[in-house]
């Protein structure tokens, strides 16, 4: 089905629907899409000069050979109808219900614009196929099939406007299409591509392909009837088939430095079995007989690619001494493979299409979800497009619990991205990870096949701010983000009811008295409010003082404040005051580290604001006499950076154990290390403190560990 010159009728098309379609009403229902279609594009003709019809039947025939259901095929025959013709959303509504219609819309949506491949189109490009996509993910997929008759016909179109379209189809749409799983039309669209941007090395890896084709296939019937014959002698039912490799993947190889002599897959079986233990009978089989090249094989059934795809993989020396690739799966891995998310197994189960490929994209595809999160992220729209290359269009990487149970993370993904993709839960309780039995910092970057287990503690006081900075997934900061909001309003909940009953207490006044419903109602509409809980916000964060809120309901001694604007101290951070001065940049002293609660003086620099110091660092004896006083906001929030050495009497590493105490103090470590193993370990870890205070809870803490000599804040 892949002739581009062929003039497709609506016999044809009901034909191929039939293959897999067997309700009438729905064969009726698409030949009343192609009439309708038919009558709204009479008298519009293609650039190439064929009657516009001609391209919507043809990507309706498209869909059907990747086994589209009945909507997607009807609005892959109107597709264009709502943009080109005489026709309103009413009119199509009416004539084929809100389904289609939506699919129609959500392509239209994707057509409006003229794309380019310099970075501000792309990245507009990539927004409008997101917000196709968030809406039903079949849109995408008449997308594809729409740029596929494009491609085909690609010749109609000046040079300049067919390398932009080739450009723009190979770097984003050909992508999506091997994500969504479809085979078929993503290694189509990548030749065709291929063609148009360098047709010299097109044509030319295409001629050698021809030279070598007769030998191949010599070749390769040997080898498929040895393989086929042994089989047989095992009474494994199979079916055989050479596999023609594409000439983009040739190509990529080649790009890579390799000689044509070397691509192993140019010599390529695919067996199809009927059961997974078949698969694996299979591969013994031949493993047997013929020997395998090391470091080819490669298990995609029992470790699935993220589109679905499943698959054994090797690489054998086969007849006379010729490497084979060799894939073996299943009739319904086949499909999946060929056809991806609309597989035809789905129909001949008798389910419902429309439902299957719901269920389909709602557990397999993922990455999504992720894109439309990324989406909904006020980011801006370069660091939009580059979260999408990391985290959605690059080779992710695959990594174990210690049972073996493996998870699919983005390339740069850390222990504590693993934490929050096994469950919530134990991410919000995570206190260290050890990865290949290595303790590691919860910023270490994950590889491919590293065995991870995490370390929880039910008492944890949940996950740092600080790990927003570390972690790869936007599921993980959303995940975080969203503990602290709650966490926070809780918290705000909890302090403000306290201090308002605190209040009551001291005026003497009963609970039960002032929670009547009339006094709460009164409260409601002077304090512009909905619910209680509000009322304990706005007490705890300042925007309501509690005895001007209880003097509404008693004596109004004197009104309720207009909310209380924060002090906001003279500095950048909000965090230090710097005394006489305004808007002046403020920096923390790398040499002492200072936090909330130390003694500090600013010292002016050349050029680059104040920088604060403790006031006892011993850096202060060497600089000019250009002090400034400066102090500590009551008010600041932030975590500082602190190095801490402890000191211990035991040779034994002990690190995983402070760090859970420590992580149990709320101080997230940064950095640990061990600085010297001789009869004594000495440790040095990097936290994250509110204040000196903080910092003083951590180190009892850590004195009272039988194995802890003392600890020593470090200045450097």
């Amino acid at each position: 089905m892949s002739n581009s010159k062929k003039n497709y009728t609506i016999e044809d098309l009901l034909k191929q629907a039939r293959l897999y379609i067997t309700k009438e009403e729905d064969l009726e229902r698409i030949k009343a899409a192609y009439e309708f279609a038919e009558r709204k594009h009479k008298g519009q003709f293609r650039k190439s000069g064929e009657e516009y019809i001609t391209h919507p039947i043809n990507v309706a025939v498209i869909l059907t050979t990747i086994y589209a259901d009945t909507a997607t095929i009807m609005a892959g025959l109107l597709h264009d109808v709502l943009e080109d013709c005489d026709c309103d959303r009413e009119e199509m509504v009416e004539s084929f219900g809100e389904e289609v219609t939506s699919l129609v819309y959500g392509v239209t949506k994707l057509g409006r614009l003229n794309f380019s491949t310099e970075n501000e189109y792309l990245i507009e490009y990539y927004k409008k196929i997101i917000v196709g996509m968030s809406e039903d993910v079949r849109v995408i997929i008449i997308k594809l099939a729409d740029r596929l008759h494009n491609m085909r016909t690609l010749w109609a179109l000046p040079e300049v406007k067919q390398k932009r379209i080739a450009k723009e189809t190979l770097e984003i749409l050909a992508p999506i299409a091997h994500h969504l799983g479809i085979h078929k039309i993503k290694s189509e669209l990548e030749d065709l591509s291929l063609r148009y941007l360098k047709p010299e090395v097109f044509y030319d890896i295409a001629e050698k392909l021809n030279t070598t084709k007769l030998e191949r296939e010599k070749t390769v019937a040997e080898m498929q009837e040895s393989v086929s014959n042994l089989l047989t002698e095992h009474n494994i039912k199979h079916e055989i088939k050479g596999r023609a490799k594409s000439i983009y993947s040739i190509y990529n190889k080649l790009d890579k430095g390799k000689k044509f002599s070397d691509i192993y897959d140019l010599l390529a079986l695919r067996i199809i079995v009927n059961t997974e233990q078949e698969c694996y009978l299979a591969l013994g089989l031949i493993h047997s007989k013929y020997r395998p090249i090391p470091k080819r094989f490669k298990d995609y059934i029992a470790m699935p690619k993220s589109n679905m795809y499943q698959s054994l993989h090797t690489t054998v020396f086969g007849i006379d001494g010729y490497l084979f690739e060799i894939q073996i799966r299943t009739y319904q891995m086949d499909e999946v493979a060929e056809n991806g998310i609309a597989s035809h197994w789905a129909y001949k189960e008798h389910k419902d299409a429309s439902q299957v490929l719901k269920n389909t994209t709602d557990i397999k595809l993922q990455f999504f979800k992720e894109i439309i999160e990324l989406n909904n992220e006020k980011m801006s729209s370069e660091d939009f497009v580059n979260s999408v290359k990391d985290e959605v269009l690059n080779n992710n990487i695959y990594v174990f619990t210690p049972k073996g149970d493996v998870f699919e993370l983005p390339k740069g993904a850390t222990p504590i991205d693993f934490a929050y993709r096994v469950h919530t839960k134990v991410g919000e309780t995570m206190v260290g990870a050890l990865v290949n039995n290595n303790i590691v910092p919860l910023n270490y970057e994950l590889q491919n096949n590293d065995i991870v287990k995490i370390n929880t503690n039910k008492n944890s006081p949940g996950p740092s701010k600080e790990w927003l900075k570390i972690v790869k997934c936007t599921q993980t900061k959303n995940k975080i983000k969203s503990f602290f909001t709650r966490n926070e309003r809780d918290r705000h909940i909890e302090d403000g009811k306290e201090m308002l009953e605190k209040d009551l207490r001291k005026r003497k006044i009963s609970f039960n008295d002032f929670y009547q419903d009339e006094n709460v109602n009164t409260l409601y509409k002077e304090l512009k409010i909905d619910q209680l809980d509000d009322l304990y916000i706005g007490v705890a964060t300042g925007k309501f003082q509690s005895n001007a809120v209880i003097n509404l309901i008693y004596k109004k001694e004197e009104e309720v404040k207009e909310p209380v604007k924060k002090v906001v101290p003279k500095s950048i951070d909000a965090d230090i005051i710097v005394a006489g001065i305004d808007k002046v940049k403020v920096n923390l002293a790398n040499c002492c580290n200072p936090i909330p609660g130390d003694d500090i003086i600013g010292y002016i620099t050349k050029g680059n604001g104040i920088t604060v110091h403790r006031s006892n660092c011993h850096n202060l004896a060497f600089l000019e006499n250009r002090t400034v006083p400066v102090s500590w906001n009551t008010t600041a929030s932030k975590r500082y950076l602190t190095t801490i050495l402890v000191y211990s009497n035991t040779h034994e590493n002990k690190l995983l154990d402070m760090m859970q105490h420590i992580s149990m103090c709320d101080a997230p470590v940064d950095r640990a290390g061990l600085m010297s193993r001789g009869d004594d370990a000495v440790y040095e870890l990097d936290l994250y403190v509110r204040g000196k205070d903080h910092l003083d809870k951590i180190v009892t803490e850590l004195n009272k560990l039988s194995y802890v000599i003392r600890v020593e804040r470090l200045i450097k």
